[in-house]
């Protein structure tokens, strides 16, 4: 039997040079699930995104998907697209495994925990504060190129990390420390400041885009007073889940993520295309 995919939609083209299309996937012409390819709208028409890819489950464990993912990446090729990414859920064991035995890797992934109704305490001699004008200007410049240096290890070009990390930050702190939604703080211990924070609201959610704990004052806990600094501030402003990205390869960051209590909601994997 044959593999394929099959357009159900002519070519999409946004203004901005973006790229998309809708395809069957078919046995002999007989469909049996579904993928969406586009690309990224993140680093551009240069890279390609594998979303919605799925097989009928009566037609499961019989290498269909994996057939498709590497239609997928010719099309992409066919694009002119020199990487390729997915994001796979946390739950999806089975997607976990096929795009890691076809070269995916594991850039970083998303972690979620429900908060309880009340704050947690601070240890004694901790105490948040916010940040502070004459602060933040030296701290956005560390931010911008530690987190390019972050996508830069992790297989993204320097010129595009660095061009995403600026954007990025632009976006999400458009008015500094007065951005609406957005909380930047300094924890201090005994009166010394000894980390960071960056907080952000949306719903009934709240985010951690930065935690960091300088580097004279690693090896204490503060990291983790941090976190429970995130989680008192996210109550206090009556959120119910705070999420966070950690990247792989961050293992102190991951097992204080995992003693706290967060738990993974998703993967975000890449491939470079030969």
């Amino acid at each position: 039997m044959t593999t394929t995919l099959r357009p159900t939609e002519p070519l999409q083209r946004a203004a901005d040079g973006a790229l998309s299309r809708h395809f069957q996937v078919c046995v002999n012409s007989r469909p049996v699930g579904e993928v969406r390819l586009s690309t990224s709208p993140v680093f551009g028409p240069g890279v390609a995104l594998i979303a919605d890819l799925r097989v009928e489950e009566r037609d499961r464990g019989r290498g269909r998907a994996t057939v498709a993912a590497l239609a997928a990446e010719e099309v992409a090729r066919g694009w002119g697209c020199t990487r390729i990414e997915c994001r796979v859920p946390a739950d999806a064991g089975a997607a976990l495994r096929l795009a890691t035995a076809l070269g995916y890797v594991h850039r970083n992934r998303g972690m979620e925990k429900t908060l309880p109704a009340g704050p947690p305490a601070l240890p004694d001699g901790s105490v948040g504060r916010p940040m502070t004008d004459a602060e933040f200007g030296p701290w956005r410049e560390r931010a911008l190129a530690a987190y390019a240096q972050d996508w830069a290890e992790r297989g993204v070009p320097e010129d595009e990390a660095r061009a995403k990390s600026r954007r990025d930050h632009e976006r999400l702190l458009p008015q500094g420390l007065a951005t609406p939604d957005t909380l930047i703080s300094v924890l201090e211990h005994d009166g010394e400041p000894v980390g960071l924070l960056w907080l952000s609201f949306t719903g009934d959610r709240a985010f951690v885009f930065d935690v960091e704990t300088d580097e004279a004052h690693r090896g204490r806990g503060h990291g983790r007073s941090l976190m429970l600094l995130a989680e008192a501030q996210a109550i206090g402003n009556g959120k119910k889940v705070l999420g966070l990205n950690v990247f792989a390869g961050n293992t102190p960051a991951e097992r204080l993520y995992d003693s706290l209590g967060y738990v993974p909601v998703g993967y975000s994997m890449y491939k470079n295309l030969l």
